[in-house]
Order: structure tokens, then C-alpha cells, then sequence
């Protein structure tokens, strides 16, 4: 199975002093299988400031594994329940990540679904508040009232 999709990711971010940030991005990416996880692909952009990027979200056994390589290089691991930490390398520097997973709901199959995680941050130990992020993938070119 590989398949061109429509990806459409709705992140938002709660600092400690309350302030909402939102961003929404809809992009074509790339969505396929390999043994028993699924993996979407997509270029970013200007919209999310990491433009000359590529975002790979490998779907596995309840875990969420997000890849970015390019401008940014980052791998952060989004487990229910489980701190991870991770590099994050930028034209500007590196820095240590810690992401602390609350909660994964992934309901993906052949055909596309959704995905939705809820976490906080940390960075150089420093929580920077909590964070989600929404994504649904549906093939391109076809309408699927389940995922639009």
C-alpha cells in the first residue's frame, strides 16, 4: 500500500501563562504500510517555519514516532503515559526535548483516519506548557465523509 493523501494537522500550544497558539496546515503527502505500521509523509512549509523539511509520523503498536529531516532534525516519541527525550537540531543550535505523552488515540487503517495527541514539552528542563496536535489523512481525490 502506498498512497498520495491529504493531510490535514491542527496543532495547538498552552504556555504556563495561559496563551493559546494555533497553527492548521493542509498538505499532499505520501501515506503507506510496512509490516504492521503505518507512515505519512508530508514536505513543510513556510506556514510552519520549517521550510526544506520532511515530516514522517510512523504509526506503531499505540506509539506515535515523529521524524522531521532536513532544516530541522528532530524524533520525538509520543508513548501514552511515557516521558521521551530527544535532540532537536536547527540552523540556530541543539537543544534537549523532553516530551511527556498524556494521552495517543490513533484510529488509522488501509484507507486513512485520524490521529490525536496531547503532551507537553519541555525544553533544556524547562516545561513550556501543554500541546496537541489533531491530523487526518484521507486519500486524495476522494471524499470520505468519516475523515473530512
Amino acid at each position: 500500500m502506498n498512497k498520495n493523501v491529504i493531510i490535514s494537522v491542527k496543532g495547538s500550544q498552552v504556555s504556563d501563562d495561559e496563551e493559546t497558539s494555533v497553527l492548521e496546515l493542509v498538505t499532499e503527502g505520501k501515506y503507506y504500510k510496512e509490516g504492521q505500521a503505518y507512515y505519512i509523509t508530508y514536505d513543510e512549509s513556510e506556514v510552519t517555519g520549517m521550510n526544506g523539511t520532511t515530516t514522517t509520523l510512523k504509526v506503531d503498536n499505540g506509539t506515535v514516532t515523529l521524524m522531521r529531516s532536513g532544516a530541522v532534525n528532530s524524533q520525538f516519541i509520543f508513548q501514552q503515559g511515557q516521558k521521551h527525550l530527544s535532540y532537536y537540531d536547527t540552523e540556530y543550535g541543539s537543544f534537549v526535548i523532553g516530551v511527556y505523552t498524556n494521552q495517543v488515540d490513533i484510529n488509522v487503517d488501509d484507507n486513512g483516519g485520524e490521529i490525536r495527541v496531547d503532551y507537553q514539552l519541555e525544553i533544556d528542563n524547562n516545561k513550556t506548557g501543554n500541546s496537541d496536535f489533531h491530523m487526518l489523512i484521507r486519500e486524495a481525490g476522494r471524499s470520505n465523509d468519516k475523515y473530512c
